[in-house]
């Protein structure tokens, strides 16, 4: 997300390589949000992902993640005049994802975000 979120590319197909389903649904729907209203962002995410919980235990097709990412440099600006979209700071905050085993490979199912300040 974070790469095509650079010009609010709603429909790269790099983000059904990493997501699916309602995660597929709420991050293209955001990005295309953004591109009608000409946002864009710039920076990047900084994420500590960490495993809370795998099942079924000895062959896992389910994982839970959580992490306190931090939106601090990963802010929403502008296309056409490059200025920062609004006064809102990013910071850290929780994010829980669940990621499956399909066909192979690991993809994000569904996830949260929460408010700056969560964690």
């Amino acid at each position: 997300m974070a790469q095509a979120a650079t010009t609010a590319d709603w429909n790269s197909p790099k983000l059904a390589q990493y997501a699916t389903g309602d995660a597929l649904s709420v991050i293209s729907r955001a990005l295309y949000a953004d591109r009608l209203n000409g946002l864009v962002t710039k920076g990047e995410p900084k994420n500590y992902p960490k495993v809370t919980s795998a099942t079924p235990a000895e062959n896992p097709t389910t994982v839970m993640i959580s992490d306190c990412g931090d939106s601090t440099h990963w802010l929403k600006y502008r296309k056409d005049s490059g200025e920062l979209a609004n006064d809102t700071p990013g910071g850290r905050r929780a994010i829980t994802a669940e990621v499956k085993k399909l066909n192979g490979a690991w993809k994000v199912t569904r996830f949260a975000v929460e408010a700056v300040g969560s964690c």
